[in-house]
């Protein structure tokens, strides 16, 4: 049944998230168009004036497209309070995470994970993808459980929230042709990303290149966990995007943290960025984890950022987006499941400068295109891809917490 017409009257939307600006209409506003919205048959159809269709109240706040986040770990979600004494680097975060692992049941593993969604879903995420560490204690070519979970949670929750799932294999996992090959195929079965963990290890070039053979012969995204951290050692984000060019793979291509980015600067950044923009990877920086964890020494407050270079990423032609990471657990004991919060702790972490309404790409359509997923721009958007905030300038949109800042999705 289509809906009948009607109008939002007055309301903010950022020239950003338009596909076509200058046919939008409606009186600029710094980097909004403010005015009243038609919605005709469902959809968004630009700015005017419609005095006799039903009008719903806007009173100069911001409208949005859903949000998207392309990273998080619904598996770990919500398990620091378990974990007394948590802190340090990212190699002990990940053994304080490893332990606790020995304690989880299907039962807690819902339980958190569901209470991320309903976080994901209260800041007005349609769109997220789930990192879950693949294997088990004693076999790590085994189907964890942990998948199996989240799997059931994306059929539950899929009214709601699409939730992706990306498999985190360990490189020499992934370099054994005998166990990536049915692994690849169970991911596929079950509609997954590919990715894996990419550090140090000796053997990560080669495990990158059957990541790459995997995807496209199954199919899968791919999704790396990357550079994180400062060694001036760490190559992965150059060694993915040379295999993703050497064997012209075409699917897409995320990559999370990054971080040793910023040990490179001159011809050396150059390189690899040009490198990156080539190969059309995407990367993501993740805010919160990495201040957490990087450029870690004890005694010391940190000197050094530890994430990645965004700018010049974008500089150079690079899809970038942000997302919410590790939340209350043993890699960033705070947070909750909130892009725009994210975004809003990226303006110091990242010095991204006003206007700020320029950024929202990082969490709505860049975001959604890291994924390899179309982006929803507003103004070919579906009423029930938008939503009504309760903010009206973009220090409210955010600074509130979500509870405040957001509104209703607009009735379709």
């Amino acid at each position: 049944m289509t809906p009948p017409d009607h109008v939002l009257a007055d309301v903010r939307v950022p020239v950003s998230l338009l596909a076509a600006p200058d046919r939008f209409g409606g009186r600029p506003e710094g980097g909004f168009y403010r005015g009243d919205l038609l919605i005709r048959q469902g959809r968004a159809a630009g700015m005017g004036d419609w005095p006799d269709l039903p009008r719903i109240e806007g009173r100069g706040r911001i409208l949005l497209p859903v949000l998207t986040d392309p990273h998080v770990h619904l598996d770990k979600c919500h398990s620091a309070h378990r974990l007394p004494g948590i802190g340090g680097d990212l190699m002990a975060a990940i053994a304080a995470q490893g332990r606790d692992k020995a304690r989880w049941t299907e039962t807690d593993i819902r339980a958190r994970a569901e209470r991320g969604l309903a976080e994901l879903c209260a800041a007005g995420v349609a769109r997220v993808r789930s990192h879950i560490d693949w294997g088990t204690a004693t076999d790590p070519a085994a189907v964890p459980m942990a998948w199996t979970v989240a799997r059931d949670l994306s059929r539950d929750w899929s009214d709601r929230i699409e939730l992706q799932l990306s498999a985190l294999i360990d490189p020499p996992v992934l370099a054994d042709p005998d166990l990536a090959g049915p692994i690849a195929a169970r991911i596929a079965r079950d509609g997954g990303v590919l990715g894996s963990f990419v550090s140090l290890q000796p053997d990560r070039a080669a495990a990158i290149a059957a990541a790459v053979d995997l995807s496209g012969r199954y199919g899968l995204p791919l999704d790396f966990h990357v550079d994180e951290g400062l060694d001036p050692a760490m190559n992965g984000l150059a060694l993915i995007a040379e295999a993703v060019l050497r064997r012209e793979h075409q699917g897409p291509v995320l990559c999370g943290h990054a971080s040793s980015l910023a040990n490179l600067s001159g011809a050396d950044l150059g390189a690899t960025l040009e490198k990156v923009a080539q190969a059309g990877l995407a990367v993501v920086s993740l805010p919160t984890t990495n201040l957490y964890l990087q450029s870690r020494q004890t005694g010391a407050t940190p000197d050094r950022r530890g994430i990645t270079r965004l700018h010049e990423l974008a500089a150079a032609g690079v899809t970038v987006a942000l997302g919410c990471d590790n939340v209350r657990d043993a890699f960033f004991p705070l947070g909750t499941h909130d892009p725009l919060a994210i975004l809003g702790l990226a303006v110091p972490a990242l010095q991204l400068d006003p206007p700020f309404e320029r950024w929202l790409p990082l969490v709505t359509t860049n975001a959604a295109r890291a994924m390899g997923a179309a982006p929803v721009a507003i103004d070919r958007a579906g009423s029930a891809d938008l939503f009504l905030t309760e903010a009206t300038d973009m220090a409210d949109l955010l600074a509130a917490p979500a509870r405040v800042r957001l509104s209703t999705l607009i009735p379709v």
